[in-house]
């Protein structure tokens, strides 16, 4: 089992960042792909970026590229999330993932889900 729980959601204004955290525990941190995904009030969940297990391989959302950025630290079981030039559309619960590379890119059935940190972004 591995559980995930993220940190470092908030409000911020327009134009604003926030960096998100997702400590692992339970299974080698290093043996998984991890993602972030988030979900909009009334919209389904949506996957925003994916990291390899050795961090040499991301990908992302095209709504976020050039803004959001994910790394992962496997010293510290620890991926993250930086977002800059944060925009209201960026407002969301944000989730952290684990699972092999290949599921994170099709965002189905994930094998671990964290709980969930709010991003709330101000126009």
């Amino acid at each position: 089992q591995v559980q995930l729980v993220e940190s470092g959601g908030g409000l911020v204004q327009a134009g604003g960042s926030l960096r998100l955290s997702c400590a692992a525990s339970g299974r080698t941190f290093s043996s998984l792909a991890m993602g972030w995904f988030r979900q909009a009030s009334g919209k389904e969940r949506a996957f925003v970026a994916g990291i390899s297990r050795g961090g040499g391989t991301t990908y992302y959302a095209d709504s976020v590229k050039g803004r959001f950025t994910i790394s992962r630290d496997n010293a510290k079981n620890t991926v993250y999330l930086q977002m800059n030039s944060l925009k209201p559309e960026d407002t969301a619960v944000y989730y952290c993932a684990a699972d092999t590379f290949a599921a994170l890119r099709v965002g189905v059935n994930l094998a671990y889900w964290g709980q969930g940190t709010q991003v709330t972004v101000s126009s």
